[in-house]
């Protein structure tokens, strides 16, 4: 596959975005739904995850627009990521990731992340993180982070239903 081209974020790419980021979670939050406590899935998307997710990355991209870089295969959107700073911990925060179902598999991902690398060392941060789900569908994001060579942090999120 052809390297894509990354460019800065433009909003004549948001409902792209939007429907790229659907499209790529599909068929991983049923994976997650059966896996974790009903109360908490039910208390994160109420209102469906679509719905949900879907105001979540519109809100990324009308609050943080030139944090959002894209990847794209001649005019087509591949994929798209969100980057944040944190000086204070000299580390750079993939906060979010996603590539096309029809892209998948064809560097599309491992691009974006060599490109936020780049990013953040130009910036002067010493690392960088990114954070995922540890359940049956988020396990090709985490083969995927892991082959980067990103080093997992063990983390315990836990809940109670009230």
């Amino acid at each position: 596959m052809t390297k894509p081209e990354i460019i800065t974020y433009d909003a004549t790419y948001r409902q792209q975005v939007i429907d790229l980021s659907i499209e790529a979670w599909a068929p991983v939050i049923p994976k997650t739904e059966r896996e974790v406590p009903g109360f908490v899935f039910e208390a994160f998307y109420p209102d469906g995850w679509q719905r949900r997710h879907t105001k979540d990355v519109a809100d990324l991209l009308d609050q943080e627009p030139e944090n959002i870089w894209l990847a794209m295969s001649g005019e087509k959107l591949a994929g798209f990521i969100g980057l944040r700073n944190h000086p204070e911990d000299q580390m750079g925060e993939i906060y979010i990731i996603a590539v096309a179902p029809s892209h998948q598999r064809q560097g599309i991902g491992r691009h974006l992340m060599g490109f936020a690398g780049d990013l953040f060392r130009d910036r002067g941060m010493k690392m960088m993180m990114v954070e995922t789900i540890g359940d049956g569908g988020h396990a090709p994001a985490r083969r995927s982070y892991e082959a980067f060579g990103f080093q997992p942090w063990p983390v315990a999120r836990y809940f109670k239903k009230l």
